[in-house]
């Protein structure tokens, strides 16, 4: 079974919304938001740094054995 994006329409966020309300109340909403946005920030601050890790160990890897190429073909 596939699901596509386009199967949530607007009642249906009207349906979750109406839902999310009844069960955090009016006040809580805005909080849970705050933290959730905050929490994907760090989340994707967090990801970032380890790509960013992961290309330099692969730039340090081939700039070593790029030199140890070097130093074979030199002997």
């Amino acid at each position: 079974m596939v699901v596509h994006l386009n199967a949530i329409g607007p009642v249906s966020l009207v349906i979750i919304g109406v839902v999310a309300i009844l069960i955090f109340g009016p006040k809580k909403l805005p909080e849970l938001g705050k933290a959730m946005g905050s929490t994907l920030r760090e989340f994707k601050n967090a990801t970032k740094g380890l790509a960013d890790d992961d290309d330099d160990k692969k730039n340090k890897a081939t700039v070593i054995e790029h030199k140890d190429n070097e130093n074979n073909q030199a002997k």
